[in-house]
This record gives structure tokens, C-alpha cells and sequence, in this order.
């Protein structure tokens, strides 16, 4: 299955850096949020489960996981909402960009001008979605043959190698469960959340183009309503030269 990018790779290396930050805790609070909606028992809630691990991951405090969670009871407290955009960037590549926002008049001007401002654009809905399905996404690591038989044998649908780690793919409804299978064989999971994985790939092969690409999805990741950001970009240059 094609889908995984240099874009996956530099924004997991980023969402790290963002973590020992602070900056990524906005994200996942609101993600935390919407999945509590759903139910504030994680044992019965498995978007809630999934989205508590990446606060864990996250060092996130439990202070503030706890208050994410308890926002859903808050009468007074704003309500979230998702909302997900469409866009084009350089080189023709599509975006799918995934919000929780509490006031979408402000969180689409933004979306729309850190596209517009880096060579992207708006694009009307259904024009890129078209070529992305949703799925689940698992990364663990180390990658092997034991570690493809391991989640093979969990549920998952297909699995490919990056590097040192493997990109585990699922149906969406699947992914806690296949998850909790690779975790109970004793393989370590780095992460684990629904995305949109591109089935149509735009390749980018010169330097100059797969920069903008980069630029753009970095200003995009970067705002605080966003909480998940998808392309069909296909880098083939190395852009740490």
C-alpha cells in the first residue's frame, strides 16, 4: 500500500520536538475531547483509548488529559467540533487537513491563509478526498520479518518497512484492536491513530518543489485547531542534503 511520505516521517520527528515543547498539548486535549463524546470510559471508548496513549506518549500530564476528558461535561465550556478541509499545494498535490475547533470563522481564515501564503490553496470538497481512503495507521518498531509475521497475524491489512520501523496499515474500525494485538505479542507500538492515506501518489522530484510542499504542510500542522494533516505527495529527493 503506497501512502507513507517524507511528509509522515518529518512530522512524527517534528511532533516530538513539539512535545517536549508543550505545543502539541492543544492538539491532543482537543482530540482527547471529541473522542470523549463517545463515551469517558476508556476501557469501553477505543478512540478515547487511542487518543490517551498518544497523550502518554506525548508526556502529556494526566492533569491535563483529565481536564480534556471532563470538558465534555462542562456546560460551559465550548463545544468542539471536526471539521475537515480540502487544499492544493505546489506541484498539484492534495491536503487533507483535520480540525477541532470551538469557532470554525476562525479556524477556516486560518487554514486558508497558511495555504494561500505558502503556495497552496482551498479546494472544494470531494476534489481531492477522492484520492485518499481512511484508515488506520499503526508505526512500530523494530521492523523484521518477525515483526511482519507478528502483525500480519494481528489483523492488519498490510504492512511496509521505513527505515528502522514498519507502517502498519488497518481497516479504521480495526485499529484498536489490531493495536492491542501487537502490544499483547510483545511488539513495540510508537504510534497509533486514523489517517488519511493517500491511492493516488504525486510523485515530487525535484528539490525546489518538494521544499514548498514541505513548507506548506509545515505552516498548516503548525496551526492549533489542526490536528492532523494528510498529502498525496510522493518525495523522491533527499531534502537533508
Amino acid at each position: 500500500m503506497s501512502g507513507h511520505s517524507k511528509w509522515s516521517t518529518i512530522k512524527r520527528e517534528k511532533g516530538a520536538k513539539d512535545a517536549k515543547r508543550g505545543a502539541v498539548f492543544t492538539k491532543i486535549g482537543n482530540q482527547i475531547a471529541i473522542a470523549a463524546r463517545g463515551g469517558i470510559d476508556p476501557a469501553m471508548n477505543s478512540a478515547l483509548a487511542l487518543a490517551i496513549d498518544k497523550a502518554k506518549q506525548a508526556n502529556m500530564p494526566q492533569a491535563n488529559i483529565q481536564r480534556a476528558i471532563d470538558r465534555v461535561a462542562d456546560k460551559n465550556a465550548a463545544q468542539l467540533e471536526e471539521v475537515t478541509y480540502e487544499g492544493m499545494g505546489p506541484g498539484g498535490v492534495g491536503i487533507i487537513i483535520e480540525t477541532a475547533t470551538d469557532n470554525k470563522n476562525r479556524t477556516f481564515p486560518d487554514v486558508r491563509n497558511a495555504l494561500s501564503k505558502n503556495g497552496g490553496r482551498i479546494a472544494d470538497a470531494g476534489s481531492v478526498m477522492f484520492q485518499f481512503n481512511r484508515k488506520g495507521v499503526i508505526t512500530v518498531s523494530p521492523a523484521g520479518e518477525e515483526a511482519l509475521l507478528t502483525v500480519l497475524d494481528a489483523g492488519a491489512e498490510d504492512a511496509v518497512e521505513e527505515g528502522d520501523e514498519m507502517i502498519v496499515y488497518t481497516d479504521p474500525k480495526d485499529l484498536a484492536k489490531v493495536r492491542q494485538a501487537i502490544v499483547d505479542a510483545g511488539v513495540t507500538v510508537t504510534s497509533a491513530e486514523l489517517q488519511y492515506v493517500p491511492t493516488m501518489p504525486v510523485v515530487i522530484d525535484d528539490r525546489e518543489t518538494a521544499e514548498k510542499v514541505m513548507k506548506v504542510m509545515d505552516a498548516v500542522d503548525d496551526l492549533d485547531d489542526v490536528t492532523n494533516v494528510s498529502t498525496n505527495a510522493d518525495i523522491t529527493v533527499d531534502l537533508d542534503d
